[in-house]
């Protein structure tokens, strides 16, 4: 006997799934970082994009200003007064920055090291000439140099002696990477010293029961924690000593046939503008050093921070 089996129902169709909601943009965060990107596109952006600009014209005695492309590229880079305030302002760097920048570093180290009485007078002291302006120090320190109404002058008088010119051609430079380093010690050496507070204590435990010494507690554990620091305070000192001005600036005055007005880019550059009316090729010449400080403080960071150097 056949049993008779019930209709089977259609299967009803599933409702299709509701379409993806989609988010509304929040300009929240834009509404915070929107005056900081307004200022830097004002005073950071802008003067960049204007002297590229610039750096593509050039004044011309019969027919004005005129587009000339990178020919007032190729004339910078053929320029010897430019490459040679170049190399002026590297030999100044391989000097003076390793110089006072070893000095920071041993002063940092001594004020670390918790056997030195006084620290914080110390550190004040050393710190203090960061806070003189540029322009005041260089004004100081140019006239106690001056052989006939400074320092120098008087212990040559004092004494009957005759102590080499600080401000002679040979020696100018000298004496600037002097003012410099006066100046920055200090800055330097709050970089290192705040690195070295934050080392742990647990590391300086751990030397102490294996029986390391100071030397060896140095070069083992506090300079490589403040590698960072070094390589932060060598950047800067870098493009500090690329952007040199103020100094050779100030002594132009005092020593004239010493330093004339092509003495370093930034002051070449200078000069360029505002002596001798060339805007275009001055706009030139500072990005083209602009690049190279830049290159060359990337070199230096990677270096630095490449892991096992």
């Amino acid at each position: 006997m056949t049993t008779l089996q019930p209709p089977v129902a259609a299967a009803e169709p599933r409702p299709a799934p509701p379409p993806p909601r989609r988010e509304r943009r929040s300009w929240t965060g834009w509404g915070f970082i929107g005056p900081f990107v307004a200022v830097f596109a004002l005073v950071f952006l802008a003067p960049i994009a204007y002297s590229v600009y610039l750096s593509l014209f050039r004044d011309q005695l019969i027919g004005g200003t005129t587009f000339v492309g990178f020919d007032n590229y190729q004339q910078a880079l053929q320029d010897d007064r430019f490459w040679a305030a170049l190399g002026r302002v590297s030999l100044f760097l391989c000097v003076q920055v390793p110089v006072m920048l070893g000095i920071a570093l041993l002063v940092a180290l001594a004020l670390d090291s918790g056997r030195l009485y006084g620290k914080n007078f110390f550190r004040i002291s050393i710190f203090l000439p960061y806070a003189v302006p540029a322009v005041v120090a260089t004004l100081m320190w140019s006239f106690m140099y001056g052989t006939r109404f400074g320092l120098v002058g008087d212990i040559n008088d004092a004494i009957g002696v005759s102590l080499p010119d600080p401000l002679s051609p040979e020696l100018v430079l000298a004496s600037i990477g002097n003012i410099v380093t006066w100046e920055f010690v200090g800055y330097n050496m709050l970089i290192f010293y705040s690195a070295l507070r934050v080392i742990p204590n647990s590391l300086y435990e751990a030397a102490e029961i294996d029986g390391a010494g100071q030397i060896r507690v140095i070069t083992a554990i506090k300079l490589p924690a403040i590698r960072g620091a070094l390589v932060i305070a060598t950047i800067f000192s870098i493009i500090g000593s690329f952007q040199l001005f103020n100094e050779p600036n100030v002594m132009q005055k005092l020593a004239p046939n010493a330093i004339t007005t092509d003495y370093t880019p930034n002051f070449y550059t200078y000069s360029l503008s505002f002596s001798g009316q060339q805007h275009n090729y001055s706009a030139t010449v500072a990005i083209v050093m602009g690049l190279i400080t830049m290159v060359i403080a990337y070199v230096v960071q990677l270096r630095g921070m490449r892991k096992g150097v």
